[in-house]
């Protein structure tokens, strides 16, 4: 039987793909069905200031497991190459198989190292999908990093194969094989990540169950999400252009379906903690590598949904819950600014492990939130965030975002302008606010990045990473161009 040692408790990460930060019930979105992150919610903390990393998929996903930022383990963009031996690689078009977090430590990597088991169900999207890292036992993974949510690419016997059904279902099918496996077994405890490709595109109806596409396409106004927004002034490029309304509900249709289809899975997963009497000593942590804008700001997509890359709160800020029923607080909204490099010496501290390399991240544990000992804030008064030269700093009132090294840059009151609309970064008013926040944010990157790794350096355009960045790519091209 899994561990019912309150001092080490059971994990499991649910973590999806491009999912908003607005797109919940439990958050106030009354138009999409979440049932079971609503409960989830219900028996736990919601957190509403929680930002990732970098917002794209890789970068983010990589911070989460390692709690190092983008310039320090070096994954700047989403991977388009590395991943399985089937994917053609730039320049030479063969497959590379590449290990890009060979040499970054992940809190499973810990774990494992103390006794738990490590399971991994889906989407990976960090290198050499074939293989097993990170202290994982157990790895079903997606072998890519998206695609069709019907007969989707995974790994299976060191082969990329098509799995039947419903990917999202495929997922919660193999993370309940290791359940059923792992944590029944004996008294050591388990850490599962359950890795979730929705709610990323493709979103048409083919991709999703049809009944649940139609019932958003048919009835919902999609009032909840914003329309008829103009892009930024500087984007001089978008991922997903949107130019008429029957688009916009498809994709809407297929976003908030997949949401919903996910939901029902975090369901199955909760039911079974119930059912086998695990779930008041198992941790379940839901939240996603990015945030989504499906309309916001004018564009969809993450930080990557313009070029140059963005930075608007709807891609970086990300769902966030954490509930364990009897020791974490319940139905409790937690208003701290929170980040994906918090996470690591937060499950560390939280199941009593040390990093020995815990001086050298710059995530602090907020385990004392868990504990319901609310009397001791967290340190943090600001967040960061990355992608490539594009950085950020925010605290509750400000945002300032500098982009390497041409700009343009961008200064937003979040008080009076919450949606950031109005840039004020050329005002001379508020010029010494800005070069304030540019010396604070300098200053921090400055005491974390490896100069060997450094974003700031590296050609990123948001069309995806093909190698290893800093010396280790030995001068190959690293990144994909704009066009």
């Amino acid at each position: 039987m899994a561990s019912t040692d309150t001092d080490r408790p059971n994990l499991i990460v649910v973590l999806n793909d491009d999912h908003g930060h607005w797109a919940m019930g439990c958050a106030g979105n009354s138009e999409i069905r979440t049932p079971n992150l609503d409960r989830l919610a219900a028996t736990g903390i919601r957190f509403d200031n929680f930002f990732c990393a970098s917002p794209v998929c890789s970068p983010a996903r990589a911070s989460l497991l390692t709690g190092k930022i983008p310039s320090q383990h070096g994954v700047h963009d989403w991977l388009r190459a590395g991943n399985t031996s089937d994917q053609k690689w730039e320049p030479d078009g063969k497959g590379k198989r590449i290990e890009y977090l060979k040499d970054s430590d992940g809190y499973t990597d810990l774990l494992a190292g103390n006794g738990y088991r490590c399971g991994m169900s889906g989407k990976w999207h960090l290198g050499d999908a074939h293989q097993k890292q990170k202290g994982f036992s157990f790895w079903e993974v997606h072998a890519k990093g998206g695609g069709p949510y019907y007969n989707a690419p995974m790994i299976e016997n060191d082969q990329v194969v098509r799995a039947e059904g419903y990917v999202t279902d495929v997922i919660t099918d193999n993370a309940l094989r290791f359940l059923e496996r792992d944590a029944l077994s004996d008294d050591a405890p388990f850490c599962l990540n359950v890795n979730y490709t929705a709610p990323h595109s493709p979103w048409g109806r083919e991709h999703h169950p049809p009944e649940l596409w139609d019932s958003y396409h048919e009835t919902c106004p999609f009032a909840s999400v914003p329309d008829g927004l103009q892009p930024p002034e500087w984007a001089e490029h978008l991922s997903i252009p949107v130019t008429d309304e029957e688009t916009r509900r498809a994709y809407l249709s297929g976003y908030f379906a997949a949401i919903t289809a996910m939901d029902a899975n975090l369901g199955r997963l909760l039911d079974w903690l119930e059912k086998n009497g695990l779930r008041d000593n198992t941790l379940v942590v839901f939240t996603s590598d990015n945030g989504m804008s499906m309309g916001h700001h004018g564009v969809y997509g993450k930080g990557n949904a313009t070029f140059p890359l963005n930075m608007f709160d709807s891609a970086v800020k990300v769902p966030a819950i954490m509930s364990r029923p009897g020791h974490t607080p319940h139905a409790v909204v937690c208003e701290e600014l929170l980040s994906h490099y918090d996470v690591m010496p937060t499950l560390l501290d939280y199941t009593g492990i040390e990093n020995p390399e815990a001086s050298r991240l710059p995530g602090t544990s907020f385990a004392d939130i868990l504990r319901g000992k609310h009397s001791t804030p967290h340190r943090h008064v600001v967040v960061f965030d990355e992608y490539g030269p594009v950085r950020m700093i925010r605290d509750q009132k400000w945002k300032y975002v500098h982009r390497y090294p041409y700009g343009p840059n961008e200064l937003y009151d979040l008080l009076n302008d919450p949606d950031e609309t109005i840039n004020l970064v050329r005002k001379p008013d508020y010029e010494p606010r800005a070069q304030r926040m540019r010396q604070s944010l300098e200053t921090w990157f400055t005491d974390y990045v490896d100069p060997e790794r450094d974003g700031t350096h590296e050609a990123v355009t948001g069309k995806g990473q093909i190698d290893l960045a800093g010396p280790a790519a030995n001068g190959r091209k690293r990144f994909r161009g704009i066009n």
